[in-house]
């Protein structure tokens, strides 16, 4: 058995991933720790995982401004404290960071203690902090086709994202069922990724009423601290109900993505990941404030993968006819769902979990006699 520290807090999209590389690895019997946030969305994306270990660790995320400028510093020095004490404890034999303020003391604290560090960048611009750590690390985990400068080519590795063992596609009509929708309509999902997007859901209340009159059912996660829970039921010119359900927060995303035909989402690669996992078409719509602008790379290649389009925010006026468009096409649905299920044959889970295996042997940890079962991963 080996042990493994996982920086991975801050966002849902370091932290799923970080969720479903902890699961691999303790069904190969090591043993590790979830380094976290201390942010609201951590902490109720940790709910459903009582099994895994997590820790809540200092910091803050990175701001120009002078005063939170100084106070990220700060954080990060306490962070750089935490994390060495949590090492010097734990003593893991390797260290994973997956990006993100909680990503620097971690790597850091790792490289001092001389244990190996290896970084896993989802999106297809590499963050700050793994183009800024790269050099420290034993291995660098990038997308296909990316390259990151100081990284050598013995260093990197390419894989996908992993994605969490329970994201797997269910029965439309169950998946319908369990999310409190009608089985018989079409089904459009809003995402805004953990934070929630302020756009999207002021489209999505504007043309409530017009997608209610072409019988299209709306599930709407608007983000934490972005509205409360509420369910509509709107009936147009005596027609039968639709339904419209707006919650802050869903952590049922594999019978979401399962009941809905398509979906209308920011562009960050954890969504992305699990849009192809259970083989849900997309219209996205990149952040277009996205560090270095990596949503609409990520986007980008989504759409010229095939699994659905890219539609930019200033043309959210034109969204409507593209979402119409789509949901009654089923030949079109059905071409984005092929690509989508060719796009999953890779397993991002299965090779870091190997790989990590071999860094922690080499260093003198004992990998697992016996592999378990196959873990399923994008």
């Amino acid at each position: 058995m080996s042990r493994f520290l996982l920086s991975c807090g801050g966002t849902g999209g370091h932290l799923s991933p970080g969720v479903a590389l902890a699961e691999g690895l303790v069904a190969r019997g090591h043993e590790v720790v979830l380094l976290i946030s201390r942010k609201k969305v951590d902490a109720r994306l940790i709910e459903k995982y009582p099994q895994l270990t997590f820790r809540a660790m200092p910091g803050s995320g990175l701001a120009w401004h002078p005063v939170r400028f100084v106070r990220f510093v700060s954080s990060q020095i306490a962070a750089l404290r935490f994390c060495r004490g949590l090492v010097r404890t734990f003593q893991p034999d390797a260290i994973v960071g997956f990006g993100g303020f909680t990503c620097a003391p971690a790597a850091v604290a790792g490289r001092l203690a001389r244990i190996p560090v290896t970084l896993h960048e989802s999106n297809r611009v590499p963050g700050l902090a793994i183009r800024l750590l790269g050099r420290l690390a034993a291995r660098v985990y990038l997308p296909i086709g990316i390259r990151l400068s100081g990284v050598s080519a013995a260093a990197t590795r390419h894989v996908g994202l992993p994605v969490r063992r329970e994201m797997v596609r269910g029965p439309v009509a169950a998946a319908r069922e369990a999310m409190g929708l009608y089985p018989n309509q079409k089904v459009l999902t809003v995402l805004g990724g953990s934070q929630g997007a302020s756009p999207l859901n002021a489209w999505v209340r504007e043309r409530l009423p017009s997608l209610a009159a072409a019988g299209v059912q709306v599930y709407c996660v608007t983000g934490l601290g972005k509205g409360a829970p509420e369910t509509l039921d709107l009936r147009i010119s005596g027609a039968e109900p639709v339904r419209a359900i707006f919650t802050p927060f869903c952590d049922r995303m594999a019978e979401l993505l399962s009941a809905s035909d398509l979906v209308v989402s920011r562009a960050g690669a954890g969504t992305l990941a699990e849009l192809i996992r259970c083989e849900t078409p997309a219209i996205l719509v990149p952040y277009p404030q996205a560090a270095s602008d990596h949503q609409r790379a990520n986007a980008r290649f989504f759409e010229r993968q095939g699994g659905g389009l890219v539609i930019e925010q200033a043309a959210l006026a034109g969204l409507e006819a593209e979402v119409l468009d789509a949901l009654f096409n089923d030949w079109l649905l059905r071409k984005f769902r092929g690509n989508l299920r060719r796009m999953d044959r890779a397993n991002a889970l299965e090779s870091m979990v190997q790989d990590l295996e071999t860094l922690a042997r080499q260093r003198g940890g004992t990998p697992a006699p016996a592999p378990a079962p196959a873990v399923a991963s994008a």
